[in-house]
């Protein structure tokens, strides 16, 4: 499917009608999976690939990938283009980042480590018993 762009919005060719902002819940679902984030990390780069080079790419069977690459589809996260006979995965740069501002930085650089695990707690302070 070619993908049209009318005043910055992705539409669908065959009815004109706006592609659908990616939702929060599905979207984290789909990112929750390490393969998923994997794919999305290459794609960020925007270069066009097929979903054969995206599988060798990341180490995946070309199933397991086309099982992944379908559900960032149904999330929203990328649209799949059509070049000639190929139909290629890109990223939905524009909306993830009006959606969901500073994910695809998230994405590309990793959480910072003083995020990733709260500080322990002082003694005395937190459970109570």
């Amino acid at each position: 499917m070619a993908l049209r762009w009318h005043a910055g919005v992705a539409r669908d060719p065959r009815t004109s009608t706006p592609l659908p902002l990616p939702s929060l819940d599905k979207v984290f679902a789909a990112l929750g999976d390490e393969s998923r984030l994997a794919i999305v990390r290459l794609l960020l780069d925007g270069r066009p690939r097929t979903a054969g080079e995206i599988a060798a790419q990341v180490s995946l069977p070309a199933s397991t990938c086309s099982y992944h690459l379908t559900k960032l589809l149904n999330a929203s996260i990328t649209v799949c283009v059509a070049d000639g006979t190929l139909r290629q995965p890109i990223l939905r740069r524009e909306a993830l980042a009006d959606r969901l501002p500073g994910l695809l930085a998230l994405i590309r650089h990793g959480v910072p480590s003083s995020v990733e695990s709260p500080p322990p707690s002082a003694p005395g302070k937190g459970a109570t018993g």
